[in-house]
């Protein structure tokens, strides 16, 4: 019986894992950036540009929107660690994207890395 761990591993012997240093100019020439997190996550904070659409919901919004139906749109998908993005970036290959990166680490390491994220503001009611 297969563990999440071995469905990540998986996954990941199939999807280009962007190292940091790659992630960045890949996000720039990408035509989506996804974060498959969950909503709370996302809200905390995420990098700059990307959609949320979270795991359990990505076939059927990729299914469902005309604007990501295209199946040579250059997609970069992250999560907290990487696990659910690499889980996601296999599904969308094997709906016939062509252009699916996942960035190694996730969230974590690109917050860890020092580099930008965007946190939304809470209104002031004062």
């Amino acid at each position: 019986m297969k563990t999440a761990h071995d469905l990540v591993a998986a996954a990941k012997s199939h999807v280009h894992e962007l190292s940091l240093a790659e992630a960045e100019q890949a996000i720039a020439q990408a035509d989506v950036l996804v974060d498959v997190r969950e909503a709370d996550e996302f809200a905390a904070g995420h990098l700059a540009g990307a959609v949320h659409i979270s795991r359990g919901l990505l076939e059927f919004k990729f299914s469902a929107d005309p604007a990501l139906q295209a199946r040579d749109l250059k997609l970069v998908l992250y999560c907290k660690t990487s696990g659910r993005a690499a889980l996601a970036a296999r599904a969308l290959q094997e709906m016939g994207y062509q252009h699916v990166q996942s960035i190694a680490g996730g969230f974590d390491a690109w917050l860890g890395a020092g580099k930008p994220v965007v946190k939304p503001q809470t209104p002031s009611f004062e």
